[in-house]
């Protein structure tokens, strides 16, 4: 049976929380990964050339008899069109809309990833890979009152008392310029993911946590394997209120 120690906004340590079954599951990095691509997949948009693209041309054969390839040639001259071998010309295989690219993963395979991936948080090893920057023990619990936390510079006092706001600053100044033609595509600036904060209900701290780099503010209901594994890697920093590991108990089953 594991247990955790549960602090108050001051950083103090309150009491002591025994942890759902949950976060005994096994590690499964390959389920996380499918997971996540799956989910990944069902935001691509659909594209696909015009119909009639490469076709709206003069162009007709010559027929047999003038020693030339019969292929469709512009009225006005011999220039080849329409063909996938002219320039200009169509594609043979061009993209097509109605093709459906979201990956499919199974029920229970996600169920599996998202316990796994739960389980993950509480393992300081994979924590500190993703490159996690913090002092304390994880996991971590926080009081409910957290989630009444109305201002951002107490969510800051907060992060600072639970030994974790180094992490905030790695995300802030991690910042970076994309490589490649992303920068022309309206996602010019690569952002880090720092603290994951899950609550046991809506509430006001997801708007005064919102403007904090790289912070993620959920409910326990709307958790995903994305969520808790950014770019399919486990082990996300995550502070877990009361309310959200009572909630826990007998989910994702």
């Amino acid at each position: 049976m594991t247990t955790a120690n549960i602090i108050d906004i001051t950083g103090n340590t309150k009491g002591e929380i025994t942890l759902p079954e949950i976060f005994n599951e096994v590690y499964r990095p390959d389920l996380i990964k499918r997971a996540v691509l799956s989910s990944q997949t069902k935001r691509l948009q659909p594209y696909g050339t015009k119909l009639y693209a490469g076709m709206r041309t003069s162009a007709k054969s010559w027929g047999s008899g003038r020693g030339v390839a019969q292929v469709p040639r512009l009225v006005n001259g011999s220039r080849v069109a329409r063909v996938p071998q002219a320039v200009g010309g169509r594609r043979a295989h061009p993209p097509k809309t109605e093709t459906k690219r979201a990956e499919k993963v199974n029920k229970k395979e996600k169920r599996a990833a998202i316990r796994s991936a739960i389980a993950a948080t509480i393992n300081s090893e994979l924590v500190k890979a993703r490159g996690h920057r913090f002092d304390a023990q994880v996991p971590l619990v926080a009081d409910d009152a957290l989630q009444d936390i109305t201002k951002t510079r107490e969510v800051v006092s907060f992060l600072q008392a639970a030994g974790v706001y180094d992490d905030i600053l790695r995300a802030k100044y991690g910042r970076h310029i994309r490589a490649g033609k992303g920068k022309l595509r309206g996602r010019k600036y690569k952002h880090k993911k720092s603290v994951l904060i899950v609550t046991g209900s809506d509430s006001s701290i997801f708007k005064s946590a919102n403007n904090l780099p790289g912070v993620d503010v959920t409910t326990v209901r709307l958790l995903s394997t994305e969520l808790l594994a950014p770019g399919t890697h486990a082990g996300r920093l995550t502070i877990w209120t009361e309310s959200a590991i009572s909630n826990l108990e007998g989910m994702f089953l």
